[in-house]
């Protein structure tokens, strides 16, 4: 018998959301990085819920080894996801409610989940600073499952840890799946979230509540 995954929420009451987020948090954060970072976000009435990483990280070698690498971990954690993904929608939120937020390890495991576990119709993905895993170029998926999807996708050029290839390379994965991706490099060489990332993130929210 499957055991609920603890999630963090906040936001508006369930009752009063259009749309609700699950954010996935990156290496040696937690649940709170993601609230922190919401706060930057403009309003919007949407419920947030983030489950949390045993040990804070979502699988233990850098995304770009070889998949094996990062086995049992990886699959454990792609299955946190679709748990969470059925608990939401047991409570009323089927997947073209939910919007999929994921930053750095998150992102990547987001990325991943969405291109080769259950490519279907969400109701936004939202991917800050990651890519698809493993070191070979990954597939899209047969057909156009992501059609119609909005996947907004920031990242800076010279980000430690992601490297713009692989950001670019996921966003041509997506579209060949049929999403429509909103992808944008800054400059820079710092692991973070800029404020137009945020911004951008608003948008695409208030676009998902006016098409539902």
């Amino acid at each position: 018998m499957k055991t609920d995954v603890p999630m963090v929420e906040w936001g508006v009451p369930l009752e009063r959301a259009e749309l609700v987020v699950l954010a996935v948090h990156g290496r040696d954060q937690s649940p709170s990085f993601m609230r922190e970072t919401a706060d930057r976000f403009g309003p919007a009435p949407v419920r947030f819920h983030a489950p949390e990483a045993v040990g804070n990280t979502w699988y233990p070698k850098p995304f770009l080894v070889p998949i094996e690498e990062n086995q049992p971990a990886l699959d454990i954690s792609l299955g946190v996801v679709g748990e969470c993904v059925d608990q939401l929608a047991s409570k009323g939120f089927p997947p073209e409610r939910v919007v999929l937020w994921g930053f750095s390890q998150g992102a990547c495991l987001l990325s991943h989940y969405v291109l080769t576990v259950a490519p279907r119709q969400f109701g936004g993905i939202i991917l800050f600073t990651g890519g698809y895993i493993g070191p070979l170029p990954l597939r899209p998926p047969g057909g156009s499952p992501l059609r119609g999807v909005e996947v907004l996708m920031r990242s800076v050029d010279e980000d430690p840890w992601v490297p713009r290839h692989r950001v670019a390379s996921t966003a041509a994965t997506l579209r060949h799946a049929g999403a429509s991706v909103d992808l944008r490099i800054d400059p820079g060489n710092e692991h973070i979230i800029t404020d137009e990332a945020c911004a951008a993130a608003t948008n695409l929210l208030a676009a998902g509540r006016s098409s539902r």
